[in-house]
């Protein structure tokens, strides 16, 4: 299995250390903020990399297989569907402890329930197994999205960017709104146009666009402030 994963290491493979990385210095500093709302990011992190692990692994090798249909033996797209649910459903409730308006929390508890159903609905109209849920990823990063510009209208309210710089919440932030401005329409796509998602090398911005999130997350941890999270 080992001279398989060797021979077909590529970009999909180069990510991985990075998220290791990450997750190292978010361990190493998780004293600075382990009493925040971000005090479950290195189980996040952990878990993406485990992700993006048995990602490769069932695409690239042969030992690992999750679909009952041989001809589909590399499909791997259940896994990032699952992940992707986790992921909006942690990002929603970090959102909805930051954000201190009332009013603000319905919004995001309504927009969190808005994702959750449009998953939900997508799985009477795809199979999780074979398909990436385009239409619920799109709703979901939409909400998000919007989310996010709320917390940066209301931290620009009150903070110049001098002062945010040292705000691990703020880096966050600025990856998430960054990665999720392009995600969602790069599945469409690969959905709607496989042909020029491959001409356009899509797939390729889109791992530059996972060392730019990943790359806030980790300058955040780094040069944080732990009196400036709020």
């Amino acid at each position: 299995m080992i001279e398989e994963i060797l021979e077909t290491l590529n970009t999909d493979f180069i990510i991985l250390p990075f998220y290791l990385i990450t997750w190292l210095i978010a361990v190493i500093q998780y004293r600075t903020y382990y009493d925040t709302i971000l005090k479950y990011h290195p189980i996040y992190l952990m878990y993406t990399l485990l992700t993006e692990l048995l990602g490769y692994l069932v695409k690239y090798t042969d030992s690992f297989q999750l679909v009952s249909d041989d001809r589909y033996h590399w499909y791997n797209v259940i896994i990032y569907n699952i992940y992707s649910v986790v992921t909006y459903m942690y990002f929603f409730y970090i959102y909805w402890n930051v954000l201190s308006s009332e009013k603000h929390k319905k919004w995001v508890t309504y927009g969190g329930c808005m994702s959750m159903a449009s998953f939900l609905i997508s799985l009477f109209f795809q199979n999780p197994n074979y398909s990436h849920l385009y239409i619920a990823e799109l709703i979901s990063a939409l909400i998000l999205l919007s989310v996010i510009a709320l917390y940066f209208k209301k931290k620009f309210e009150w903070h110049s960017f001098k002062s945010l710089r040292y705000n691990l919440m703020f880096w966050t932030s600025v990856g998430l709104g960054i990665f999720y401005a392009y995600f969602p329409f790069t599945l469409l796509f690969l959905y709607l146009g496989p042909d020029l998602y491959t001409k356009l090398h899509l797939h390729d911005w889109l791992i530059a666009l996972i060392f730019v999130l990943y790359g806030t997350f980790l300058v955040g941890v780094l040069f944080h402030r732990r009196k400036d999270f709020q």
